[in-house]
């Protein structure tokens, strides 16, 4: 006997009957699809891949050292719910000597399972149907997919290099913001790189309080920076009053299949979402709060990775501008943004590309190098400098390979 009724129950959210039979392939798969295409037609060549979204060494030794300790230690084994008290200590010193922000661990603090997770699950305690969220394109969906799985909707605003890739406030339409209740920011930004100004905090504290809007910073690459120390939305004056802040381990001290993170500002804020989070999961394993906790009190290892991402930047503006490339420095984060040339002339033919997408695919097939494009406010391509290498000598020979198989190619921009 066949029965399937299961198609006609999915809910509308994740596409009701249709769910799982479009055909449409999300670029990230195109990526990954055209990488093992070309590896397998070109199995002697080496693929320079420069699309990882993520660290490419592990924890430290002391890190590592830490975890296998407390995870010996039997009172670790049981739930952390929305405890445990030494990452919240460690996570209000950290607040306090990096970010120059005074936080009660108590009420103002509470351990996530990484910012995923706890962008997935804010919207259960803001969203109502027909509510609005403000949120940056091109930029990380989470909060906004599950606002719309709430009945929420999403109001896009465009990330633009004229505008220091800064979301233009005054763009949102007075009939959206009546309805906004959310505004998502993440800085230092993936995918530009760019960093924002005291300024630009300033002016979101005064939008949000005259449009009584809540404030979620993700605030994944916070310790990435190349010059300075890292600028925490909830250091402006009123920021605590209207947002929170999300840190991770997983960029900051290369955690991130650990999966752990802390969200922290407004005390009534904080209660929402460790309400919610209560009846969402049973809190990350008490060992690796702990390993993260060292690691917040010893941020000199997140200052020696971000050397290491700023020197790798320098080797890779100078390779892509020499040949052709309109590549800036960001100054945080592992990402560089470039504009995506509009052609090629490659062995005696013209090649044009509509998207950022398309010349990907050609990078990839032709040339064996892999970013990750982005068209949501314009063709940008995605470098980043994670990309695995032992020594600055083998950063150099990398970026040499990159110069050598882009050598014979003539970009066209206009």
């Amino acid at each position: 006997m066949h029965i399937d009724y299961i198609q006609s129950i999915f809910a509308q959210r994740i596409g009701g009957a249709s769910f799982g039979e479009s055909t449409q392939i999300y670029k990230f798969e195109k990526i990954k699809r055209a990488k093992r295409l070309a590896q397998a037609n070109n199995p002697t060549i080496e693929l320079l891949d420069f699309g990882v979204g993520e660290p490419d060494e592990p924890a430290t030794k002391e890190t590592v050292k830490i975890l296998a300790e407390e995870a010996a230690k039997a009172e670790n084994r049981f739930y952390a719910d929305n405890g445990g008290q030494r990452l919240k200590e460690a996570a209000a010193r950290y607040m306090q000597r990096v970010c120059g922000v005074t936080v009660d661990p108590q009420t103002e603090i509470i351990h996530s399972i990484g910012i995923k997770a706890a962008l997935s699950i804010l919207p259960a305690a803001l969203i109502n149907p027909g509510d609005y969220v403000l949120m940056t394109v091109p930029g990380y969906p989470v909060f906004g997919t599950h606002a719309q799985y709430y009945g929420g909707q999403v109001f896009n605003l465009a990330l633009r290099k004229e505008n220091h890739f800064l979301p233009d406030l005054e763009t949102v339409p007075k009939e959206i913001l009546s309805k906004a209740k959310v505004l998502v920011l993440n800085y230092p930004n993936n995918p530009t790189g760019a960093v924002a100004t005291r300024e630009f905090f300033e002016d979101v504290v005064r939008f949000a309080i005259k449009n009584r809007l809540v404030v979620i910073h993700d605030f994944a690459y916070a310790g990435l920076v190349f010059e300075g120390k890292p600028l925490s939305f909830l250091s402006v004056p009123g920021a605590k009053e209207v947002g929170i802040e999300l840190h991770s381990a997983s960029k900051n001290f290369n955690m991130t299949g650990w999966r752990c993170g802390f969200v922290v500002g407004n005390p009534k804020l904080v209660k929402a979402y460790g309400y919610v989070k209560d009846h969402t999961d049973s809190g990350q394993f008490l060992a690796i709060q702990n390993a993260y906790a060292y690691c917040l009190d010893h941020s000199e290892i997140t200052e020696r990775i971000a050397q290491k991402y700023s020197r790798r930047m320098d080797l890779m503006v100078e390779t892509l501008g020499s040949l052709g490339f309109k590549a800036e420095k960001p100054k945080a984060s592992f990402f560089l943004y470039t504009e995506a040339p509009k052609g090629v002339r490659y062995h005696s033919k013209e090649i044009w590309f509509q998207t950022a997408e398309d010349l990907t695919e050609w990078l990839i097939q032709e040339k064996l190098i892999s970013t990750v494009p982005w068209d949501d406010a314009g063709p940008f391509l995605r470098w980043s400098v994670t990309y695995p290498a032992q020594s600055p000598e083998v950063e150099k020979e990398i970026m040499a390979k990159l110069k050598d198989r882009l050598s014979d190619c003539s970009w066209e921009w206009s």
